[in-house]
C-alpha cells in the first residue's frame, strides 16, 4: 500500500499493523525515511513519490494542499488515490474558488489528477486517534468514518480498506459533497477526540489532543455530523478554531 507525503505516517503504522506491506515517499528523497521505516519492520520501504505511486493501484496521498500540483499524475493514472488532505488558508493561500464554495479541495485534486479515481477519507480523525482506536468488524467500540468520491467502484475498494484497517464507513456522497468533512466541519477532528475540560490555554488544548482520550463515532453520528455541515463562514481550519483559548 503505496503513501505519498509525510502525514500519513501514522496511517501507515495502522496498514502495517492490519498486515499490510506498505511503501513511504516524501518530497525529500527515500533516504530520509530510514528510521521510520526500520521502526515499521520488513513490511515497509522507501521509494520516490512517482515510484510509489506506481506500486498499486490504490494509493494515499498527505500532503500539504498547496504541493497538490507536485503529485506524479501520469504516475497516478488509473489508480484509486485517498486524498486525507484539507485546506488551510493560513497555510495554503485563499483559493478564492473554495472560498465561494463553487468547489471542493477535493474536486481540485480530481482535477489535477483527471486519470486517477479520488476518494476522500481517513483525513478527519487525528492520525493518533486513528491508529489507536481501530477495531475489528463487530466490535463494540468500532468507529465509523465518512467516503466520498465520484467513482461507484473506486469508493467500494476504499470502504473494504477502511474496513480491514479497523473501521466502518459512511457513504456521503461524491466529492462535490466532500466539504461536509473537511477541516472546520462538525465532523472533523475533535468529535472522535471526546469533550475537552472548559478554559483550556492553547498549551493546555495542545496537551489535550495529544493525550486526551477518544470517542467512539458510530455510523449514525457521522450522518448527523455530516448532516449538520452548512456552507457558511469561513473555509478550512483556521488553528484557533480547534481550542480556542478561553473555551
Amino acid at each position: 500500500m503505496p503513501f505519498i507525503g509525510s502525514g500519513n505516517i501514522g496511517r501507515a503504522r495502522l496498514a502495517v499493523d492490519a498486515g499490510l506491506d506498505v511503501v513511504l515517499s516524501n518530497s525529500r528523497g527515500p533516504e530520509t525515511l530510514a528510521d521510520i521505516v526500520a521502526e515499521l519492520g520488513e513490511a515497509a520501504r522507501a521509494a520516490t513519490p512517482a515510484k510509489a505511486a506506481q506500486a498499486a493501484d490504490l494509493v494515499v496521498v498527505s500532503l500539504p494542499f498547496h504541493a497538490r500540483d507536485k503529485l506524479p499524475a501520469d504516475a497516478l493514472a488509473g489508480t484509486t488515490v485517498i486524498d486525507t488532505m484539507h485546506y488551510f488558508p493560513e497555510r495554503d493561500g485563499r483559493i478564492e474558488d473554495l472560498e465561494e464554495w463553487r468547489t471542493t479541495s477535493s474536486e481540485l485534486l480530481q482535477r489535477h489528477l483527471s486519470g486517477s479515481h479520488v476518494v476522500k477519507t481517513l483525513g478527519n480523525m487525528d492520525f493518533l486517534r486513528l491508529y489507536s482506536s481501530a477495531r475489528p468488524s463487530g466490535h463494540p467500540e468500532r468507529g465509523a468514518l465518512p467516503v466520498t468520491s465520484n467513482d461507484a467502484k473506486a469508493k467500494a475498494k476504499v470502504v473494504q480498506l477502511v474496513d480491514t484497517l479497523g473501521y466502518d464507513a459512511l457513504d456521503v456522497g461524491s466529492l462535490a459533497d466532500s466539504w461536509r468533512h473537511e477541516a472546520g466541519t462538525p465532523i472533523n477532528v475533535l468529535p472522535y477526540v471526546g469533550e475537552p475540560p472548559k478554559s483550556m490555554t492553547q498549551e493546555q488544548a495542545h496537551e489535550w489532543m495529544f493525550n486526551g482520550p477518544s470517542a467512539v463515532i458510530s455510523a449514525d453520528r457521522v450522518k448527523e455530523l455530516t448532516g449538520q455541515a452548512t456552507q457558511t463562514g469561513r473555509v478550512g481550519l483556521y488553528l484557533e478554531d480547534l481550542f480556542p483559548v478561553g473555551r
